[in-house]
């Protein structure tokens, strides 16, 4: 799944708000009776998030090794 297939809203959330948002819905799974369909959608967002999420750790990871380049300079 490619970050332009990742919906804005969640584009806009934060690492935290995106893993809160993963457990309300492994919370909401676990403890009620959903349908199927409901079911897929909500694997579909925690996936989109679950992409954003390590979309932005690799960010991170890239600026962290760009200000190591930049400070050996």
């Amino acid at each position: 799944m490619k970050s332009k297939n990742i919906p804005d809203d969640i584009r806009r959330k934060s690492i935290k708000e995106a893993q809160n948002e993963i457990k309300q819905i492994i919370e909401k799974l676990d403890n009620t009776e959903t349908n199927l369909e409901e079911s897929m959608e909500s694997y579909t967002r925690m996936m989109h998030l679950n992409n954003h999420i390590q979309n932005l750790f690799k960010k991170k990871a890239k600026e962290i090794k760009l200000k190591k380049i930049i400070k050996k300079k």
